[in-house]
């Protein structure tokens, strides 16, 4: 039947392909039908002529583009001819397979009909199809008679072909790669044809055209020097902007601005050289109130551009402090334009924004984006000048704007502002009392803002004028939206506070809580109920005495609050209980624990509306249930799980549109859309969908981690729904949280089999998770983008190796390796692009501030790169070592003089792990890294020193006679790092407690090659040591054995040193369990029962003399009891 068909349909194609070409126009036309039917019937056709017939369908085509009465069939078979001759992901790319007579009759019809073409939009998609055309057959050099005919349609005084031939020439020089190539060697002649375009005086379309092509082609190219040869473009470029706003094209002049912000974007330092007059030109734009505010806003997004441009031209922009001045004087005026609508006062929810206008929304994000960008020191000062002018005003919109302001910049500045909190504080609290509500809205709204960008600081310096004004602010029941903002800022407080800052304030701000949530308005109940669960949650055991007065309000509001109108009203109750539940303990919420996870078990089974919060508010309330109650909650497990793998399995609600159309992808007012730009094409995703994913993948790590091996039923059901997931790259917490439950599920697994509860499962089982989620988990990591996920990826991946290590096998550990090796190529690159970055010309302090932050977050990735070697040294042991070669020549340049400290650090860290775990079959390392290890023992990071001290004392205990011929040097460097003056200052103690320990190690299994009379005495003045709890541990237990055998050396001639011996063990068992294992101290309690019955009374005497009063105190008692 279907042979049947397709054999029709060829009879047909013959009709349509024939010599009278209105049978194909009418095929094109059906391809347009809004008639399905007719629409699906042409496009099979149209599929079957390019599979069978390419040739006649190519021809046809350029025949309906080139003589076609119809303008929009022209238009479609320019489109047409575009998807099917060039390469793309869904349609095969036809050009290759053509006869050589086709190609060329299709490259003289498109460049004949952009001659020809009258209709303007048309034009436009025959340059398309010539550009993607030409992209892809230039490698070939398949199109030489392309470039001549483009020299000659700029030089033909025809402004439609000058314009068309620019729109090519932009669009080749975007498609980066071959095509670049071809064009390289005509640069001089492409400069001067853009540099005669751009001071075409008659079309203004031409200018824009060649500003477009300048653009592209100076983005593209690669070699500075080439790129220099364009710098005398740039007055014509500014030029063609201005000419636009002086006749009036608004359009036009934003056009050209769009094309500027692409530059500063990519290519910033192209403008350096002419910045200031740049710069200058855009913020008379900005100044210009008299153009529309598109215009404006668009010049201001190039200069903030600029300033975010850091990576390209660090620092350029902190060189024009008096811009820096004009433009936050600009944005401040963009605050001020807010109107005193009714509808703000009346709202029924904190996200009304009645008055706000487009200009305020620029200048709120702006002032955010620029401080973020330049920084505190660049922009407080201009900051500190403009706010008191601005508080000063007699209108409320200035005094309102200042504060708005200081709420925006509060993040970017954080640093300079912590340093001036005083000035600062007392600024936003004078306007708690402003005439105006809406200032004093903004005044609280700022004390928010504040209290988590300059917080602990703010919380511990200024909570004694701070929470009380909070508290003042509630009681301004003429304003419900100041009362309820004012609860939502006591939130924001004490997200930063110690249950002992808080404290004190809680029966003023719990009672004031309380009576506002007995308010009429839902939005300040609202408020109180998100306040007192934030205050429930930083002060945790300290709330219990409200809790009989707070609980009966909040079940009362989870059991009624059952209409629509009341729904998060409702969610916020259940969050606040679950927050106090979890605050207070499972001993004094029981009792009311199970009436609110009734009520919550039947919301669960109830139908709710997919736009209901009380979802995402369950999903969470229920996990702190199970946190606050622990194994007790697991009968309910049964009833969470199914939503909650539902919400976790949510796909994103993604639409895709071309990223040139004007289709404003967020058609739906009521739901957040982020777009992100990828390629040709613009992603929209609805935030709502992505963040209720991210609190469920978050939930389920939450309940493995809780339930441990009660979570076992469920285990496949999460694993198959969140492997998948590290490689979410539509939302980050959606990664991270499924990065944090691999080893929870690997755990609670094991924990199940191991007793018994695995439902009959066996090893087996826990190889076969393990098999599925560490493949995936390398995997994922390969291909992160973020640096800080990748950190936390390695943290997984080695408490993974922790838990199920030995389930490994040769291949997931060789893929493994080679994803280290990876990791420190990348970082590597990273650092290398840093270093150049620091090498520029505007480089400066901030920028270096910045920078250091970044190195920061890569030597967090070396650390963590570190433990898990460590992690695969310490599980496979000598087996792992084939591997460790593999690595040597990643590892032993991190060794290095020039490399950070935290490099060196792990460097000899790993190499420790080695001699720890490997014994004899280190030995063969010794010869490399042991020179490297006693030189690090008096480098100048303590860290350094006391990982080299550490592995010294391992290479004594497991190095045998290859350790040997370098006990004098080690002896040597270990004595320069204990009698360092400020050896025992707490940055070196750890340095120091390391080298005690090896030279006690050295003195243990080196005694024939050292002067054991001097070295045993110098190492016992050095004890007990205190730092390092483990090897104090370790020490003091060498110490008991070496008495026990009345170790002569040690205790000298005629005990001398005996009065030592007994202080050192007085100072161990005062210390409680920190210094020594209960073992070891019973050991040192029996020896000195031992010398009271054994010594001459008189040495006993002198001994005990010898101790501090409160050792003699503390020894009696432990030895009389």
């Amino acid at each position: 039947m279907a042979t049947d068909q397709t054999q029709l349909q060829l009879a047909q194609l013959a009709h349509i392909l024939g010599p009278d070409s209105t049978h194909f126009e009418t095929l094109i036309s059906h391809l347009m039908s809004s008639s399905n039917d007719q629409r699906s019937q042409a496009e099979s056709l149209f599929h079957l002529a390019k599979q069978t017939h390419p040739d006649s369908l190519s021809l046809a085509l350029s025949r309906v583009l080139s003589s076609s009465p119809r303008p929009e069939l022209r238009a479609l078979s320019a489109v047409l001819l575009r998807k099917i001759l060039t390469p793309a992901a869904d349609y095969s790319f036809l050009f290759p397979l053509l006869a050589e007579s086709t190609r060329a009759a299709i490259k003289a019809s498109l460049l004949s009909s952009l001659q020809t073409e009258q209709s303007k939009a048309n034009v436009k998609k025959v340059c398309d199809t010539i550009s993607e055309l030409a992209s892809s057959v230039v490698a070939t050099r398949g199109w030489p008679e392309l470039l001549p005919f483009l020299f000659q349609c700029v030089n033909s005084k025809n402004p439609n072909l000058e314009e068309s031939a620019l729109l090519i020439f932009s669009r080749l020089a975007q498609n980066v790669g071959e095509t670049t190539e071809t064009l390289i060697p005509h640069l001089n002649t492409l400069h001067s044809v853009f540099f005669n375009c751009l001071s075409n005086p008659s079309s203004c379309d031409v200018r824009i055209a060649a500003l477009s092509a300048s653009v592209s082609f100076i983005q593209c190219i690669s070699n500075p020097k080439d790129r220099d040869a364009f710098q005398d473009l740039l007055p014509l470029m500014m030029q063609t902007l201005t000419e636009a706003l002086n006749s009036g094209l608004e359009a036009t002049a934003q056009e050209a601005l769009e094309l500027l912000i692409e530059l500063a974007g990519t290519e910033p330092r192209f403008l350096r050289r002419q910045i200031m007059e740049v710069v200058g030109s855009m913020l008379q734009i900005a100044e210009a109130e008299s153009l529309e505010e598109g215009t404006r806003h668009l010049a201001i997004e190039f200069i903030i551009t600029l300033a975010e441009a850091r990576e390209r031209a660090p620092g350029m922009m902190r060189k024009l402090p008096q811009f820096i001045r004009r433009l936050f004087w600009v944005l401040m005026n963009l605050l001020v334009d807010i109107e005193d609508e009714p509808d703000w006062y009346n709202a029924e929810s904190e996200d009304e924004d009645a008055g706000e206008t487009s200009n305020y929304g620029v200048g709120q994000e702006c002032l955010d984006r620029l401080s973020i960008s330049l920084g505190g020191n660049t922009v407080v000062p201009v900051a500190s000048e403009l706010f008191p002018v601005f508080l000063a005003a007699s209108e409320w919109q200035k005094r309102h704007a200042a504060l708005i302001a200081l709420a925006q910049i509060a993040e970017g500045c954080s640093k300079v502002m912590i340093r001036n909190l005083e000035q600062v504080v007392s600024m936003v609290l004078n306007s708690f009392h402003d005439a105006h509500p809406r200032v004093r809205w903004a005044a609280i709204n700022a004390i928010g803002q504040l209290s988590t960008d300059l917080g602990p600081e703010l919380q511990t310096q200024y909570h004694q004028r701070v929470l009380p004004a909070l508290a003042g602010a509630m009681d301004d029941f003429q304003n419900p939206r100041v009362q309820a903002h004012a609860a939502s800022a006591v939130l924001n407080f004490s997200e930063n506070c110690t249950p002992d800052i808080l404290t004190p304030y809680l029966d003023g701000i719990v009672s004031k809580l309380l009576v506002l949530l007995q308010n009429g308005k839902q939005m300040v109940q609202e408020g109180a109920l998100t306040a007192l669960a934030s205050v429930a949650d930083s002060s945790q055991e300290q709330f219990q005495k409200y809790y009989d007065a707070v609980m009966p309000y909040l079940k009362a509001i989870l059991v009624n609050a059952n209409d629509k109108s009341n729904r998060m009203l409702r969610a916020k109750a259940m969050e606040c209980i679950s927050l106090v539940g979890m605050a207070v303990g499972k001993e004094k919420f029981r009792d009311d624990a199970k009436q609110v996870m009734d009520v919550l078990m039947s919301l669960q089974v109830s139908q709710m509306e997919s736009d209901d919060p009380t979802t995402s508010y369950m999903l969470q309330a229920w996990a702190r249930l199970c946190k606050c109650l622990g194994q007790d909650f697991l009968p309910y497990m049964s009833v969470v799980m199914p939503p909650l793998l539902q919400s976790a399995q949510l796909k994103p609600d993604v639409t895709i549109t071309s990223a040139d159309s004007d289709a404003n992808v967020d058609d739906d007012d009521d739901e957040s859309i982020e777009t992100i730009t990828l390629g040709d094409k613009r992603i929209g995703i609805k935030t709502s969908v992505l963040e209720e994913k991210a609190t469920a993948c978050n939930m389920l790590c939450c309940y493995a981690d809780e339930l441990k091996e009660g979570f076992f039923p469920w285990i496949d059901q999460v694993a198959t729904t969140l492997v998948p997931l590290l490689k979410f790259y539509f939302h980050e917490e959606v990664r991270k949280a499924a990065v944090s439950a691999m080893p929870e599920l690997l755990r609670s697994a094991k924990l199940a089999v191991e007793k018994g509860q695995a439902q009959g499962r066996n090893g087996t089982y826990i190889k076969q998770l393990t098999d599925y989620i560490i493949p995936a988990l390398v995997e994922a990591l390969h291909k992160e983008p973020e640096v800080e996920i990748c950190g936390s990826m390695l943290d997984s991946l080695n408490e993974c190796i922790e838990i199920c290590g030995p389930f490994l096998d040769e291949g997931q550990i060789k893929c493994i390796v080679d994803e280290i090796k990876q990791v420190i190529t990348a970082s590597s690159a990273r650092k290398q692009e840093r270093a150049e970055r620091a090498k520029a010309e505007d480089f400066d302090e901030e920028e270096g501030e910045m920078l250091k932050e970044e190195n920061e977050q890569e030597e967090e990735v070396f650390g963590q790169l570190g433990d898990l070697l460590g992690t695969l040294i310490k599980t496979f042991k000598a087996s792992f070592l084939p591997f460790f070669q593999e690595l040597t020549s990643y590892i032993t340049p991190m060794w290095g003089k020039d490399k950070t400290a935290e490099e060196r650090r792990v460097a000899i860290c790993i190499f420790d792990d080695i001699a720890e775990h490997c014994r004899e079959a280190a030995l063969k390392y010794y010869d490399t890294y042991l020179p490297f290890l006693l030189e690090a023992c008096n480098d100048e990071s303590p860290d350094v020193r006391q990982a080299a001290a550490f592995g010294v004392g391992l290479c004594a205990e497991f190095g045998g006679s290859v350790f040997k011929p370098l006990i004098q040097e080690a002896l040597s460097r270990l004595n320069a790092v204990i009698r360092h003056p400020s050896a025992l200052h707490l940055d070196n103690v750890m340095a120091y407690d390391n080298a005690v320990s090896a030279l006690g190690k050295i003195c243990q299994f080196h005694r024939d090659s050292i002067d054991a009379a001097q070295i045993l005495p110098a190492w016992l003045s050095c004890l007990p040591i205190k730092g390092d709890l483990i090897e104090a541990k370790i020490v003091h237990e060498q110490l008991c054995s070496m008495v026990e055998r009345s170790d002569q050396e040690l205790l000298g001639p005629n005990n001398q040193y005996l009065p030592k011996i007994v202080s050192v063990f007085a100072e161990v068992l005062c210390a409680g369990k920190d210094l020594a294992t209960e073992q070891t101290a019973s050991r040192m309690i029996n020896l000195i029962r031992h010398f009271q019955q054994s010594l001459p009374a008189s040495t006993l005497a002198s001994t005990w003399s010898s101790l501090q009063p409160q050792q003699q105190l503390a020894l009696q008692s432990i030895l009389s009891s």
